[in-house]
């Protein structure tokens, strides 16, 4: 299992937009389990799914708005 943890700006504290739903989304949709967070996410999937789910969330993200994204990916037990 790999880990992308990631925050999507502009962000707004409790109300996050439509371009952080939408990435969320499409991160599940390419096959990661999502912990949606406060300040950022962590998906995770296969290290064979990976660079999908990391491809979707920069699609998605930018697709409705963001300004910004911000990824970690690592193996899981791995320090990113």
């Amino acid at each position: 299992m790999h880990v992308v943890e990631f925050t999507i700006e502009p962000f707004v504290d409790g109300r996050p937009g439509p371009h952080v739903q939408a990435a969320v989304e499409a991160a599940t949709a390419a096959g990661a389990v999502v912990e949606f967070g406060p300040f950022g996410s962590t998906g995770r999937a296969s290290a064979e799914s990976m660079p999908d789910v990391v491809a979707a969330i920069t699609r998605a993200a930018f697709a409705n708005g963001a300004t910004h994204v911000t990824l970690s990916v690592s193996g899981e037990g791995e320090e990113g």
